[in-house]
């Protein structure tokens, strides 16, 4: 089985990145590279967490190995001795051979970290470009990045001149590098504590307030005139955008150099649009050179621009607008289905799409209703409950990483149960589920928040190249320091659990920290304990009560904004499911 774990989960990994991409992204639509980019780093990021606990096992085992073969006078009081000299040391299942993963996890940070700094950020700019040719392109990214990489420059040169001038450092490459990278950890650092302190108390609220019908009702309603009011401006953005673009068509004609930018914008717009526009349009007009009226490439560039955001934020719109209606009309049929005495879900409309004939089978209208009106909520709450456990204990083990004797961190404590006796199963269970808890709570966060329309990560297919990349970067930022946090919670990382042991691979391609004391003894071990404040914060709502003092809607339930919106949300619901039934009404009639 040696490698075969490490095989099997590169596999599993690879097409879980692809499932998630899929979900977000659009294949047909989008440029490939912001594809393969994407894909790229979030298939890195999800490698990290599922590989690092078969690297934590693969670390305990060679412990146990040097333990064994080292006397206690050789190992000079640390964790080895605690292993007897004749104990056998059973190889674990996950066994990954020696070698592997130092180049491994060389790999993935490195490519990791050129995605993230280097080339996801010239991406963006090069997706969000109008440019016609990829020379153009090229140039309007250099251009918006010239600052950002400058910037970058300029603090790396200003350390090596204090590096230089200074006698007291001695700096080689190796401790160079470790700088470069507690640097960008820190970074990721101070932005993962702040998604971490939201995602570990919402997490499990939004499952508890999962179970409760009237909420999830009346927050449908409160989105659905948040987004009434968003497709309203979209669609008007897309008339203005599209008006413009008639202007520039009707003036530059077919025989016109910029012709072919112009036809470029046009296979942009919608379908609706282009026949309307071509309709409306004499080709066989030439154009009058001594008119000065003619738009330039520039201004062209700058529309087309334009033009690939509004239309891709009015399908996003529409299409969201039609997922909430399902998801009103759902929830309405449950609250009346409740208190049906045949107890048989009844649905008002049919389904749109054809069901899968196996789960027709299987979830039958009985079936349904069992699990929609009396096992569901109890589930969600019984989830919520287990969520909030693992929540306390983050926040306490946050709070105590740092002790060692005693060792008050429940994570570590766990672990060097487990270790006592070589339970590998239990070890790599443990460490999964406490890197996975975390990675759900941030990777979750970055999913949900939204910076207006710029960043915004929209299922159904429906996320723009941007908030793609955008999210490729948070992910490989927010990463390698989550792990390293995960490792000091489990006390698996010599500068925490202060013990001079074989660290793992992960630890060791990091550096020693020792280099950045300050960092090392400071900033990584209370700089977490913020999360403290964090969670309280979102516990009660400031930042929710804080954006709405600011004039940005937010779901609140003693909000008189709220309670009007909701009213509004509702009345559009009810319209909409009027239409629905004279339409339905008005096939059985032809039928």
């Amino acid at each position: 089985m040696s490698g075969a774990a490490l095989g099997l989960e590169i596999v599993f990994v690879f097409f879980l990145a692809l499932f998630l991409l899929h979900r977000y992204g659009d294949f047909k639509k989008q440029h490939r590279l912001v594809i393969i980019a994407t894909l790229l780093a979030w298939y890195l990021c999800f490698l990290i967490v599922f590989i690092l606990p078969l690297d934590v096992s693969t670390t305990i085992y060679n412990r146990c190995k040097l333990a064994v073969n080292s006397s206690p006078a050789e190992s000079n009081g640390s964790y080895v001795t605690l292993a007897p000299s004749k104990q056998k040391c059973f190889k674990p299942w996950s066994y990954i051979p020696d070698g592997i993963m130092p180049i491994f996890w060389r790999v993935v940070y490195w490519t990791s970290q050129f995605l993230t700094w280097i080339l996801l950020p010239f991406m963006q700019s090069y997706a969000r470009s109008g440019g016609f040719s990829i020379t153009g392109k090229i140039k309007t990214a250099l251009i918006e990045n010239a600052i950002y990489y400058g910037t970058y420059l300029l603090i790396f040169g200003a350390f090596l001149i204090y590096v230089a001038v200074n006698p007291n450092f001695n700096l080689q490459w190796n401790q160079l590098q470790t700088i470069g990278i507690a640097a960008a950890n820190t970074w990721g650092l101070f932005l993962l504590v702040l998604l971490l302190g939201y995602g570990l108390v919402e997490i499990p609220r939004s499952h508890w307030n999962g179970a409760k019908r009237g909420y999830l009702l009346m927050k449908t309603y409160f989105k659905a005139a948040k987004l009434m009011t968003e497709k309203a401006d979209a669609e008007e953005n897309l008339e203005d955008i599209m008006e413009e673009v008639r202007k520039v068509s009707e003036s530059i004609k077919y025989n016109h150099p910029l012709r072919k930018c112009v036809d470029t914008i046009l296979k942009k717009c919608p379908t609706e649009y282009q026949e309307r526009m071509g309709r409306n349009m004499d080709d066989y007009e030439d154009f009058d050179e001594r008119q000065n009226s003619y738009p330039s490439e520039k201004s062209l560039a700058k529309l087309h621009k334009q033009v690939i955001y509004s239309v891709q934020r009015h399908r996003r719109t529409q299409v969201q607008w039609q997922i909430l209606l399902e998801q009103a009309f759902y929830l309405e049929d449950v609250a009346k289905n409740e208190s049906s005495a045949t107890r048989q879900f009844v649905h008002t409309f049919h389904s749109q799409e054809p069901e899968n004939k196996i789960i027709q089978y299987f979830y039958t209208p009985t079936v349904e209703w069992y699990w929609e009106c009396l096992l569901r909520p109890w589930f969600y709450r019984v989830l919520a409950v287990v969520l909030a456990t693992f929540s306390v204990i983050v926040v306490w083990s946050e709070c105590t990483f740092f002790s060692t004797k005693p060792v008050l961190s429940l994570f570590a404590v766990f672990i060097q149960l487990a270790e006592k006796t070589y339970n590998y199963i239990y070890i790599e269970m443990a460490c999964f589920l406490t890197i996975f808890f975390l990675s759900i709570c941030v990777y979750s966060t970055v999913f949900r928040i939204r910076v207006f329309n710029y960043y915004y990560l929209a299922s159904h297919h429906q996320t723009d190249a941007y908030s793609l990349l955008f999210s490729g970067m948070l992910f490989c930022r927010l990463t390698p320091p989550l792990c390293l946090n995960f490792l000091g919670l489990t006390h698996m990382d010599a500068t925490i659990s202060h013990k001079n042991t074989q660290p793992t691979a992960y630890t060791s391609i990091m550096g020693s920290m020792r280099v950045l004391s300050f960092i090392a003894d400071g900033f990584y071990i209370y700089y977490p304990m913020l999360v403290v404040i964090l969670c309280i914060a979102t516990y009660f709502s400031l930042g929710t009560r804080c954006l709405n003092l600011l004039g940005f809607q937010q779901f609140m339930g003693d909000s008189e904004m709220t309670s009007d919106l909701i009213d509004e949300g509702k009345e559009l619901i009810r319209r909409e499911k009027r239409k629905r039934q004279r339409q339905e009404e008005g096939e059985n009639r032809r039928r």
